[in-house]
Formats: C-alpha cells, sequence, structure tokens
C-alpha cells in the first residue's frame, strides 16, 4: 500500500459521496442517507463541510468529512461529521492517519474543540476514539427535527 492523505477537491466528491453512502450502509441506515451529489457540490462549493482522503495511489479508501462551527461554551469548534475507511483497508494505520491529519487541521485552524458522534454499538471505533484520549460522553442525548 502506498497511503497518502490529501485535502479533497470537487473532483473528489463522487468518492466521497460513495464513501458516506458505504457509511450509511455499515451503520445500518442506507435508506437515511437522501443527499443528491448536486448538494454535495453546492455544499462543498460554499465551504460548509471539508473532507481530506486517505489514498492508495488513485484510490480513495478512507475519508473524514467536517465543518467548522462554533461552541458557545469553548468558541471555535471542527465538527467530525463522518469517518470512514473501506473494510479492507482497515487495521493498517488508515484511521490513525486520517484521524491524526483532522486533528492536525484542527490545531492548524486555530480551533479549540474537535467534536464527533459515534454509536453505542460500534465498539471498534470507541476503543480506537479512547486510544486516542478521546471524551465519550453518555449523558448527553441528541436532539434533531427533519424538515424534509
Amino acid at each position: 500500500m502506498n497511503i497518502t492523505i490529501q485535502k479533497a477537491t470537487l473532483s473528489d466528491l463522487g468518492d466521497i459521496h460513495k464513501m458516506v453512502y458505504a457509511l450509511a450502509v455499515f451503520e445500518k441506515e442506507p435508506e437515511a442517507m437522501v443527499a443528491t451529489m448536486e448538494e454535495y457540490e453546492e455544499a462543498f462549493k460554499k465551504g460548509l463541510f471539508m473532507s481530506l482522503l486517505a489514498k492508495d495511489n488513485d484510490k480513495t479508501v478512507g475519508m473524514v468529512l467536517y465543518c467548522l462551527t462554533f461552541s458557545t461554551w469553548k468558541g471555535p469548534m471542527l465538527y467530525l461529521e463522518d469517518f470512514f475507511v473501506l473494510p479492507e483497508y482497515r487495521s493498517h494505520g488508515i484511521g490513525q492517519m486520517l484521524f491524526d491529519s483532522v486533528i492536525e487541521t484542527a490545531k492548524n485552524l486555530g480551533v479549540r474543540l474537535v467534536k464527533w458522534q459515534v454509536l453505542d454499538w460500534n465498539e471498534q471505533a470507541v476503543r480506537f476514539y479512547s486510544r486516542n484520549n478521546a471524551v465519550i460522553e453518555k449523558q448527553w442525548w441528541n436532539g434533531k427535527i427533519f424538515l424534509i
């Protein structure tokens, strides 16, 4: 393997969209992914999200998708929306490379906090984050309202 981490460009959105769908399948909710490629393109062009990709030569094998936001308690924050590595590329350190890169990106952007969600049944991910000294909050519940 020849893994590199690089910032995504507009031409990478097809790969990102496919990875997000693969993540939705892994999370047992493929029908919940309704965002179209056109919506991805519009949001990316507006700077609503950014992404880092793990590539094995020219093949995208993993990605993180994130956005900048603001924590009223902490200040500038990076929200890690999606983090995915293709199953056949797991356990080779690629997830760690992506995670380290997003943390470094956050530091370079001067944010005070990186935040994300992890499913309670995804024990492998919980262990990964714990190994990286993450605080896994169990007392906060998610709230959301669907507008479509």
